[in-house]
């Protein structure tokens, strides 16, 4: 086995090996978080460390089919700046930056590339990101949250309600246990749910929970709806039930790679009766 082989960490490889990875056909991953408030009890690394451990666990059980790549570590957390340590990047500098990070990998031959958030508010801007990378290159990219690949295990063991795993809440508690329990404060560890979602009319339309997506999701300003910062049950958080949203998050994104390095883009079809005489105007910047 080369050298390339043992080694899953796109930025531990020399350029070279490199090229190996793009003629041996690897996906990509790119783990991005935040960096931002996560109540009395943990710390403000929870986003981006959770993201990336499972992406490198993703890639170290590959057998070289997957590089991960250095995580983004902050995210757009504008609405979370009430709280001390939060930092917020604004929404087009993340897609900007994110998407100068597709484009390069895709230069350089990788033409899979798959982008596993950590945190809430970037979900749609990931989304984003992923579309675009699409349109600009010739590479695919596929961008989700991993708690979407955890939920359906993690519901088998979660104790909390509606609401109850949102942040720093029963579920990012539980795998941040399971993976650095010398640093959650457990002293400090308080249960506090949204306090616009105590009337069930608008936990109806608007719930606050990893597990649940509601017809409508206004984001006012975290300070508005919890003081501690926690949005959730971290009380029922344990090491085990982090560990099966751990495995369950690495199997799932493992099972999704396997399918999309196979998958191929149908090819583009231009259905214009006279051909257009100028390039598309929204391709420029690359």
């Amino acid at each position: 086995m080369s050298q390339r082989r043992r080694e899953y960490r796109y930025d531990h490889l020399t350029w070279p090996e490199i090229n190996e990875a793009v003629k041996d056909g690897c996906i990509v991953i790119l783990p991005v978080g935040a960096t931002e408030q996560h109540g009395p009890h943990l710390p403000l690394d929870v986003d981006h460390r959770l993201s990336y451990s499972i992406c490198a666990e993703v890639a170290r059980r590959s057998e070289g089919s997957i590089l991960v790549m250095p995580p983004v570590c902050y995210g757009y957390c504008h609405h979370v700046m009430d709280f001390p340590g939060t930092i917020n990047i604004q929404m087009e500098n993340f897609i900007n930056y994110c998407l100068d990070i597709t484009k390069s990998v895709a230069y350089h031959g990788f033409k899979k590339i798959v982008i596993v958030n950590g945190h809430g508010s970037n979900e749609p801007l990931v989304q984003l990101i992923a579309r675009k990378t699409i349109l600009l290159t010739d590479a695919v990219c596929a961008g989700f949250s991993w708690w979407h690949c955890a939920n359906k295990a993690f519901s088998a063991v979660r104790e909390s309600e509606l609401g109850g795993c949102a942040h720093a809440c029963e579920l990012e508690t539980s795998v941040y246990l399971h993976l650095n329990p010398d640093l959650v404060k457990r002293e400090l560890i308080r249960d506090e749910l949204a306090s616009n979602l105590k009337d069930e009319e608008t936990r109806e339309w608007y719930a606050l929970d990893l597990a649940y997506s509601a017809p409508t999701s206004p984001i006012p300003w975290t300070s508005t709806y919890t003081d501690s910062g926690v949005i959730g049950r971290p009380t029922l958080a344990s090491a085990e039930k982090g560990k099966v949203a751990f495995e369950a998050a690495v199997n799932e994104i493992l099972r999704f790679c396997a399918w999309f390095r196979k998958w191929e883009l149908p090819a583009r079809k231009d259905h214009h009766a006279v051909p257009p005489t100028m390039d598309l105007p929204f391709t420029a910047g690359f």
